[in-house]
């Protein structure tokens, strides 16, 4: 069992920056592809980010060239650096952690179903 703790969410004005922090409990936090995905109220849950075991990572494209998302293996810790802001991107924000892709080498990364755990996520709003 991994139990994912989101930080880092806030109120910020656009083009501003947030940085998220995903703690993963357990030894083998190596052994997980890590995604982040985000619902806006009305909205359906989204990919946003997803960084591989072997920290490939990918993203969606409305956050390429903004958000970065990595990993460090020794704190078990996953991060979502948000850049440029935007109003749009206001949404709880969730953390996943999968171990499907350790073992059988295909990542679907942007699908919920490639992840077994997840945060409680964690508020991000972009005021304008």
């Amino acid at each position: 069992q991994v139990q994912l703790v989101e930080s880092g969410g806030g109120l910020v004005q656009a083009g501003g920056s947030l940085r998220l922090s995903c703690a993963a409990s357990g030894r083998t936090f190596y052994t997980y592809g890590m995604g982040w995905f985000r619902q806006a109220p009305g909205k359906e849950r989204e990919f946003v980010a997803a960084i591989s075991w072997s920290s490939g990572t990918y993203y969606t494209d409305s956050v390429k060239g903004r958000f970065t998302i990595s990993r460090d293996n020794a704190k078990s810790t996953v991060y979502l650096q948000m850049n440029s802001l935007k109003t749009g991107d206001t949404a709880v924000y969730y953390c996943a952690a999968g171990l499907k892709a350790w073992y059988s080498g295909s990542y679907d990364y942007n699908s919920q179903q490639e992840y077994d755990y997840w945060g409680q996520g964690t508020q991000v709003t972009v005021s304008s």
